[in-house]
């Protein structure tokens, strides 16, 4: 079950970087380039959403299934695999709430960037019929 949490992280290492470039102030030169790599990637970056709700449900999954563990029926060692548990389930729900939001960031970001492009291409073929 490791290798799907390891390709969300990377999904989501992706969706930051590309992000960050997108916004970085200077580079308007790569930012063509940026935008249309960019735009192409997102099609099958869309695909980390049924991904994470596939996630989310495997952890509600096994928190419903998951042995309770009261004070005095429980070793020590229970104890401990049943609050380590619930720390990986919450590390994996923030993980897959911060892949969703960075596709969506990436997402407006991009089509706002898009958007200012086509305005100043208007501006600039106004400017030139005058």
């Amino acid at each position: 079950m490791a290798l799907e949490w390891v390709v969300l992280g990377y999904t989501a290492g992706a969706e930051a970087i590309m992000l960050l470039f997108l916004t970085l102030p200077g580079l308007d030169g790569l930012r063509r380039g940026l935008v249309t790599v960019i735009r192409s990637a997102l099609k099958p970056l869309l695909s980390v959403v049924p991904f994470c709700l596939f996630l989310l449900a495997d952890i509600y999954w096994k928190y419903e299934t998951r042995p309770t563990c009261e004070q005095e029926s429980c070793t020590p060692s229970e104890h401990i695999r049943h609050q380590k548990s619930i720390m990986k389930s919450q590390r994996n729900a923030l993980l897959i709430a911060s892949a969703l939001l960075l596709y969506w960031l990436l997402f407006s970001v991009t089509s706002l960037v898009v958007r200012i492009d086509q305005l100043n291409q208007r501006i600039e073929k106004l400017k030139r019929s005058e």
